[in-house]
């Protein structure tokens, strides 16, 4: 991850950002005068994209992992076994976000930007966040990739 500043004419300011965020993943742009008032500085946290093959699809990700009935199970004991306004640990995280992601994968096809969608995005944002705080990158791309680093062997 990087840091990217840029001094540039006003009337440039969204050709220039188009054009950072194509070629690179980024994060919020930051927009501030210069101290002369006549150019504006651009500021903005970047990271290469990730190609295609760095990240395993949801079929490779998924293809040894419990029975989505069996994830559900696994979630509701661990909820039910934690004391009120416990932490619970990175693997119970990682494994909700998993169970999102597939439950959001069986209903996208009918409904792209429904619930299940949105509660799955969320889910891979707080792994994410939790994981790597400023981390750049398709956070339901990130819970595939962790879930087949640590949980492979999980039944």
């Amino acid at each position: 991850m990087f840091e990217i500043r840029v001094i540039c004419d006003p009337a440039d300011t969204d050709r220039v950002t188009t054009a950072l965020t194509t070629t690179f993943a980024t994060g919020n742009v930051r927009r501030y005068p210069t101290r002369d008032g006549k150019r504006t500085r651009l500021y903005l946290t970047a990271d290469h994209r990730p190609t295609p093959a760095d990240w395993p699809t949801p079929e490779q990700a998924y293809a040894g992992a419990p029975s989505i009935n069996s994830e559900i199970g696994w979630i509701s004991h661990s909820l039910a076994d934690a004391e009120c306004f416990t932490e619970l640990d990175r693997e119970f995280y990682l494994r909700k976000a998993a169970l999102l992601d597939r439950i959001a994968l069986l209903d996208e096809p009918d409904a792209p930007d429904g619930d299940a969608t949105e509660t799955a995005q969320a889910a891979a944002v707080f792994l994410l966040d939790m994981d790597q705080p400023g981390a750049i990158c398709d956070p339901r791309a990130y819970v595939r990739q962790q879930y087949v680093h640590t949980l492979t062997d999980c039944q």
